[in-house]
């Protein structure tokens, strides 16, 4: 028999969640934690922080420190510029089913809430965790289900985010409830392909999504009414939340990413890495690159790309920029690697093709199919294929914890990076001192 949502996030302990559960949490928590550290290098992340310090001082619930940075602030003040930190490098975990991310939300919402309120142990946090990454993605789901537009993923972590901090407070159902209602009612309605066509520092909508379901969970404890939730009840809803307490979505749905672009482009990012290494071509010898692919993945910009955000939401820039370097990583964000020419004249050089068929399969997927056209005519053509990262091509913790450092070394330095993976690695058996150790490490300043 399901439990309803309210239920499954008050009832949630830490021995009911399952080991394969706790895997998942353990590698995003690294993952996390990485781009958390090359994010806080960002100008998006100075300016979310900056704006979170005039704006969100901290009060009667006491203060949290914001992540990478130290300086305290409110607990809603301190998820707001955690989850922009975050999203600055589109590199965290996701999820093809919700078309979105959680962790970018969940982590520095959550974290934030700990810092308020020390004496956690792992297990715990893990517990917090595994309801609001349950909650969030079966929300999402629903959304996607029930609404026309697409939107960010602030739209549903904020769901999940809400009814885990009002566990976290020690709410009962009946207030959980309330707080899910209230993080759905204000959680931000935002346009993912707003953001596609015209790429900003408004990112994935979780820079607002986390703070809304801080915001209600604390509402709720106080007192606020905001229930139903309609993501999470209702005829409509019932469906996605048949098996909870179940089944897990939790492992089921959640991927990890290589590179640090927009999950639309790894497909093909991966057919170009496959065909130079396979044919031992050089970046000299390509004079045009074939992308067949979603319509979606379309509509991505990204030939000329002249900031973060751009390079971020492309295809074309990534894949050049893999066919040139051999690898796209810490590297290929710079200012310089914008302006690289033999990036750009290979990326001028490649076509999107919107393909009826790619976009029939690349539903809880994204699919792809490339092709190489070398300067002497001949032709290279990859197999049509999905990206790493998912079910059924996982990255490896090794390639996780090599991401990890690649992403963290440079920013907060090599022991304090590899002491963070190993607490991160392990954060549902520490205790309360421990997990303690580990909030230092992952909030305060490099």
């Amino acid at each position: 028999m399901s439990l309803d949502m309210a239920r499954f996030a008050a009832g949630l302990r830490p021995e009911d969640v399952p080991e394969e559960v706790l895997r998942v949490l353990r590698r995003s928590f690294i993952d996390t934690m990485g781009v958390a550290a090359i994010g806080s290098t960002t100008d998006l992340s100075r300016i979310a922080r900056k704006g979170a310090r005039a704006l969100f001082g901290s009060g009667d619930v006491g203060s949290a420190r914001m992540l990478m940075d130290g300086r305290p602030v409110s607990p809603a003040g301190a998820a707001m510029a955690g989850a922009f930190t975050i999203d600055a490098v589109d590199a965290h975990d996701t999820n093809s089913h919700t078309k979105g991310h959680a962790g970018s939300a969940i982590f520095p919402a959550l974290l934030a809430v700990a810092d308020a309120r020390p004496g956690l142990t792992g297990a715990e946090f893990a517990a917090d965790l595994a309801a609001a990454y349950e909650v969030s993605y079966r929300a999402g789901l629903v959304q996607h289900a029930t609404c026309a537009d697409y939107h960010t993923s602030g739209a549903w972590t904020a769901v999940g985010v809400a009814a885990a901090v009002a566990r976290m407070l020690g709410c009962d159902n009946e207030r959980i409830r309330h707080a899910a209602g209230i993080g759905e009612y204000h959680g931000p309605r935002s346009q993912m392909m707003r953001c596609i066509d015209h790429p900003t520092m408004v990112r994935d909508g979780v820079g607002w999504g986390a703070p809304s379901g801080v915001t209600a969970g604390y509402l709720a404890a106080a007192g606020f009414t905001g229930a139903p939730a309609l993501t999470c009840e209702g005829e409509d809803a019932a469906p996605f939340w048949a098996d909870l307490g179940i089944g897990w979505r939790t492992v089921d749905h959640t991927d990890y990413k290589p590179y640090p672009c927009c999950r639309w482009a790894h497909p093909a990012i991966d057919a170009v890495a496959n065909l130079m290494a396979r044919h031992s071509l050089t970046h000299q010898e390509i004079a045009e690159v074939r992308i067949r692919t979603f319509h979606n993945a379309t509509r991505l910009a990204g030939y000329e790309p002249k900031t973060l955000d751009e390079f971020s939401y492309a295809i074309a820039f990534p894949v050049a920029a893999m066919i040139v370097r051999g690898h796209l990583g810490v590297a290929e964000l710079s200012p310089e690697a914008l302006r690289d020419e033999d990036i750009l004249r290979i990326s001028r050089a490649t076509t999107l093709i919107d393909d009826d068929e790619m976009t029939r399969i690349s539903v809880g997927k994204r699919w792809a199919q490339v092709t190489l056209i070398a300067t002497d005519g001949r032709i290279f053509a990859d197999a049509a294929r999905s990206p790493r990262g998912g079910a059924d091509a996982p990255m490896s913790d090794a390639e996780i914890l090599q991401k990890f450092h690649a992403f963290a070394d440079p920013v907060i330095g090599i022991t304090r990076a590899a002491r963070l993976a190993e607490l991160s690695a392990n954060f549902d058996r520490l205790d309360s001192a421990g997990f303690a150790t580990l909030l230092n490490l992952s909030l305060d300043a490099p």
